[in-house]
């Protein structure tokens, strides 16, 4: 009799689990056929780093470092340069800028700490998230 006590109960239980399931078909869809269909991202996302310049097309990173020493991955490297010339001649808006400017997006989170401690907001997430290439 207890055989069949668990066999109608296991059904019913079965049964159950299923109707949850089959409730969800006919709601909408959260896939997305990428690369057919574009893919919407939200306002906060954070994809690629940008480095910014100003209205005049100098580069904004005084090459401080803080954004460095704020990665907890250790993937941004960079290479402060002093510009003696002229402000109007400069490649910065500074008298040092970043000559070399490297982010290892193989070691990178995303976690968004090197665009908080810029102090000038010479960088910034982009949109783009596509950061595979063919050789």
């Amino acid at each position: 009799m207890s055989f069949i006590r668990d066999a109608i109960e296991s059904t019913k239980g079965i049964i159950q689990g299923m109707a949850v399931t089959l409730s969800y078909i006919p709601k909408q869809k959260w896939t997305v056929q990428y690369p057919e269909e574009p893919v919407t991202l939200q306002p906060r996302y954070r994809g690629q780093h940008l480095l910014h310049v100003d209205e005049f097309g100098r580069e904004k990173c005084v090459a401080c470092f803080l954004c460095a020493a704020a990665c907890p991955s250790d993937c941004i490297y960079i290479v402060a340069k002093d510009d003696p010339r002229a402000p109007e001649q400069r490649i910065g808006v500074d008298e040092r800028y970043a000559e070399v400017y490297n982010i290892d997006y193989g070691r990178c989170i995303f976690c968004g700490y090197c665009v908080e401690a810029c102090p000038k907001d010479a960088i910034t997430h982009g949109y783009n998230f596509e950061l595979s290439v063919y050789n």
